[in-house]
């Protein structure tokens, strides 16, 4: 372990405080319920589908719709917009190529429709009239384009598949307590490859690393009553010194001048700070929230968000718009209304950065151990089976040995962040790709990358952005300057909005303007992966020349050697267990040397012997001709029982998967030079086989086994 990166202790679950507690009772029985896997642990957001902008009262719309297909696109000439559908019933919010959907069609569907009904107890419950009396009628996601009636009237449209958009369907709603009927129109073109789609397959079957589609609502559907001037976006950024934090604020319309913002702070039941500013008309407004006790330079770090101590700060928001008075001098509900809108929120008190080659947590390099997730369950495809499945998934990660997790082309929905925020893990946000490069597709990535930062940039578990991958959508970036000046604008628009988080322009090769370099590197000698990491100048070749995969690292002059390198992906090791081996199964042990036993820290002068002993074991495997020939053998069968599946290579049992494992996390373990890995991948999903569990969440080997390994020190 290098005596400048902080290998962290063991991680410890963050205790329930008075004031979640209180909390949680208040929010609870709003929205009709959340499922969590581990109910010892209470869900202080009260299951709010945005738990960072919250208000004490909202509706949700998931559960049954009524739902069908337009395959001759005629919904619109047969007015379903004023009628609705209701040949098929769909659970919302699951998207119809999934089984929980209820029906589970993975074919080319370009239109969908969907309808329900709101009813008076629905606006009761989202909070009419006691929180006020517009309705904000919310999407968490719907891919990939979409249109909404309430009665017939067309109250928005929105396009891009990943990101949540919001409607005030005030005016719409009829008057009286009749009920009113929700449609909803979406169109997801299969082979417009110019939609920023991610992992979902063009094709009519999926292939390669390519996954079912997901078409139409696949995130929540939920209503929210708000004063008609209200609070629309939130956005909290520490400062450097972790001493004051900046809130950013954003109303639904111009607020009057002389209406105020006030911000309210408390840890642990315990007020921090408190802050009040009148503001301008305006509909954006900042404010510094200081912290005076985090001047103290002794104990400041008491308050600090990490994986290991997932401090959460709880905060309240107020915004009071100024009376307006009315002709004859009497004062009432003016331009901007007299009732105040009152949001719940929480952020977490760290800084990252990226500097003298480490990547940084807190001003400390911190070594990351990461895994790739595909956020794909097989019963609700991108959609999570419920709330507890997007904890149980977090809880996962870490008890694997992992620090942070790389969200792989998707989106992830804010509940999943929220639990990696409050367990603990470090997540890197990536955006989905377009499938080609035209002025479409760019003006679609742009608009699309641009509103998830501003989402997720309050995050604290979010510690790294990634608008690209494998140069996918700028597929000759590294001859076509016009693709090489997509990769920096992107990069630049997300420190634009967001300059408190590293940007990696182009995850895996050809960099224009990283603030990280990655490689991806699935290269299965593993000797040759050792040397390549531990040697400084074979890294340096590397680096100025062609990566692993064939691909310059950087197109854009040399790279700044004071940038932290990682391997962001490499590993995917096929092993599909038997029933006797699933789900805890392996040695147990394996060979591990006696500093791993130990808990020791190998030190820089150790490294040749480290490399030494992995040349041996892989000599050994080579040359043990008994062992060998039952290797392959057991190789070659797996490949022909598993030619459905995929993965870069095969592991013929359980030994050989661990086996496997320990000399590919071992190669990048024994470089001093590199700040952190991604293994790909965590789970299975469809036909890749290369998951260190399988599709339903089950360890193929024993999880202290993998936890071991993904821990094993760090040679300095």
């Amino acid at each position: 372990m290098s005596a400048d990166i902080a290998e962290p202790a063991e991680p410890a679950e963050a205790a329930e405080t008075p004031e979640a507690s209180s909390e949680a009772s208040r929010t609870s029985g709003t929205s009709g319920g959340a499922t969590t896997g581990h109910r010892s642990h209470a869900d202080p957001s009260g299951g709010h589908p945005l738990p960072q902008l919250r208000r004490s009262h909202w509706c949700s719309l998931d559960g049954p719709w009524g739902f069908a297909y337009d395959e001759a696109e005629a919904g619109l000439d047969r007015d379903w917009p004023s009628h609705g559908v209701g040949e098929r019933t769909i659970t919302v919010p699951f998207p119809p190529e999934s089984g929980l959907s209820g029906i589970g069609e993975t074919d080319y569907h370009p239109v969908v429709w969907y309808s329900r009904a709101i009813t008076a107890d629905d606006l009761t419950r989202a909070g009419r009239p006691a929180q006020g009396e517009r309705i904000l009628l919310h999407f968490g996601a719907v891919d990939y384009r979409a249109s909404v009636w309430i009665d017939g009237q067309l109250v928005g449209e929105h396009e891009g598949g990943h990101v949540p958009f919001v409607l005030d369907v005030t005016r719409a709603l009829p008057e009286g307590g009749e009920d009113a009927l929700l449609v909803v129109r979406a169109e997801d073109r299969p082979l417009d490859a110019g939609q920023p789609r991610g992992k979902q397959d063009w094709q009519p079957e999926p292939h390669s690393i390519w996954y079912s589609r997901t078409t139409g609502i696949w995130q929540s559907v939920w209503l929210e009553a708000v004063p008609r001037t209200a609070i629309a976006e939130l956005a909290w950024t520490p400062s450097r010194a972790c001493d004051a934090v900046e809130l950013e604020v954003t109303t639904t319309r111009p607020v009057p001048e002389g209406s105020r913002i006030t911000a309210r702070l408390t840890f642990e039941g315990r007020p921090l700070a408190e802050v009040t500013a009148r503001l301008p008309e305006t509909t954006t407004t900042r404010l510094t929230v200081d912290l005076r006790q985090q001047v103290h330079g002794q104990h400041y770090e008491r308050l600090l968000w990490s994986p290991e101590h997932p401090r959460l700060i709880n905060a309240e928001v107020m915004l009071s718009p100024a009376k307006a008075p009315l002709a004859g001098g009497t004062t009432a509900a003016g331009a901007g209304g007299t009732m105040p809108d009152v949001v719940a929120s929480y952020l977490g008190l760290r800084t990252v950065g990226a500097e003298h080659r480490r990547f940084l947590l807190n001003g400390r390099p911190y070594y990351v151990r990461g895994v790739l997730e595909q956020g794909f369950w097989p019963d609700s495809h991108l959609a999570a089976p419920d709330d507890g499945a997007r904890r149980d998934e977090v809880a996962l990660i870490k008890e694997l040995g992992f620090n942070a997790t790389r969200v792989h082309q998707k989106v992830e929905d804010p509940r999943f962040l929220y639990w990696a925020d409050r367990l603990g893990l470090l997540v890197w946000g990536e955006m989905p790709a377009p499938y080609e490069f035209t002025t479409q597709a760019i003006t679609r990535l742009v608009a699309e990358w641009g509103a998830a930062v501003r989402r997720d940039r309050s995050h604290p578990s979010v510690v790294t952005w990634v608008p690209i991958n494998e140069s996918w959508g700028v597929q000759h970036l590294a001859e076509r300057p016009e693709q090489r000046a997509l990769s920096r604008a992107l990069a630049d628009l997300t420190r634009a909005i967001d300059p408190s988080r590293p940007v990696i322009s182009n995850d895996g090769w050809e960099h224009t303007c990283s603030d990280m370099i990655s490689i991806h590197d699935y290269d299965a000698d593993d000797l040759a992966v050792t040397l390549r990491y531990s040697e400084a100048d074979r890294l340096s070749a590397v680096l100025d020349g062609l990566g692993p995969s064939g691909r310059r690292i950087t197109v854009q002059g040399a790279v700044d050697r004071e940038l932290p390198v990682m391997v962001t992906e490499f590993g995917g090791i096929r092993y599909i267990p038997g029933d006797d081996d699933a789900d805890g199964g392996g040695s147990g042990g394996g060979s591990k040397s006696k500093a791993v036993e130990a808990g020791e820290t190998i030190k820089t002068s150790e490294a040749v012997e480290t490399i030494k002993n992995a040349v041996e074991a892989v000599a050994a495997a080579k040359t043990d001709t008994k062992a060998g020939s039952r290797a392959a053998e057991s190789a070659d069968e797996a490949e022909d029982e598993q030619e459905a599946t995929w993965g870069y290579t095969t592991a013929a049992g359980p030994e050989d998967f661990e086996a496997r494992l320990r000399r590919a996390f071992g190669a990048l373990q024994a470089s001093p030079h590199l700040a952190g890995f991604c293994y790909t991948q965590l789970t299975d999903t469809m036909q890749e086989a290369n998951g260190l569990v399988d599709a339903r969440r089950r360890p193929k080997i024993a999880a202290k086994v993998i936890r071991e390994i993904v821990k094993a020190p760090i040679t300095s």
